[in-house]
């Protein structure tokens, strides 16, 4: 190997090793979060649960179907919500990374988009426990048949309660999406005003994939994802403009 192909090699590994380093980071602060969270598994558990069992017919509770539900089921649940508990060192180590190949301007709007990123990602979880969890659990009580006992399993629960946070967590994320294509001159605002019709199609595809089959979760997905989508070209233009403005 001659001296310019190990001069040329350096930088990658020096990219390697510190994507390594924040990766490793990114795992620390999730295993201490679900450390400091383990010995409430089970409160976290009945607060997710919460919801469903509202809407349970009186003296009847939830099940577990199999041996080891009852551990494993609150033991998920405590990694995923450490994952989010961890969220904003996750996207900082992102930053960080990344940050240093940015320009100014770059960097003048990625800051904010990343903290609001935080903040969307947040209230998408919210708006799923708070909003959608009654809906759609209210839903399938009420139309239970005569005659069957509606004892939900924990861990199918879990399943479901899991896939609709992650639906909202990642549909809130639309803006932000939305003003980076924007911003970064993929498209123009214009052009995705005039896809309209197309992406409220596509948000409707999109909650029928990834919730429950029912029209009420479907449209309670789709629609915020639309408002969402406009909100993201409303503020797209505003960023475009302010790039303009800072050319001249």
């Amino acid at each position: 190997m001659t001296d310019a192909d190990h001069d040329q090699g350096q930088p990658l590994v020096a990219h390697l090793t510190e994507l390594r380093d924040r990766l490793l980071r990114v795992v620390l602060a999730v295993l201490v979060c679900a450390v400091g969270l383990m010995p409430f598994a089970n409160t976290i558990y009945s607060f997710v649960a919460e919801p469903l069992r509202r809407y349970l017919p009186e003296g009847t509770s939830m099940i577990a179907t199999e041996i080891a539900s009852p551990f494993l089921t609150p033991f998920k649940l405590v990694l995923v919500s450490a994952f989010c508990m961890a969220m904003p060192v996750i996207l900082h180590q992102i930053w960080q990374f990344v940050a240093p190949g940015m320009y100014r301007h770059e960097k003048r709007i990625a800051a904010p988009l990343l903290a609001s990123s935080v903040i969307l990602f947040y209230a998408g979880l919210a708006f799923a426990y708070y909003v959608v969890f009654p809906l759609v659990f209210g839903f399938f009580s009420g139309i239970t048949p005569e005659g069957v006992n509606y004892t939900p399993d924990i861990a199918r629960f879990l399943d479901t309660a899991l896939k609709l946070f992650l639906a909202f967590g990642i549909a809130f994320e639309i803006p932000i999406a939305t003003v980076l294509l924007i911003a970064s001159g993929v498209t123009t605002a214009d052009d995705l005003a005039a896809k309209r019709p197309y992406v409220i199609i596509g948000c409707f595809v999109f909650g029928m994939l990834l919730t429950p089959p029912d029209v009420i979760s479907q449209a309670l997905l789709a629609v915020p994802m639309w408002f969402l989508f406009e909100v993201g070209i409303v503020f797209g233009r505003l960023v475009k403009k302010k790039q303009a403005e800072s050319d001249v």
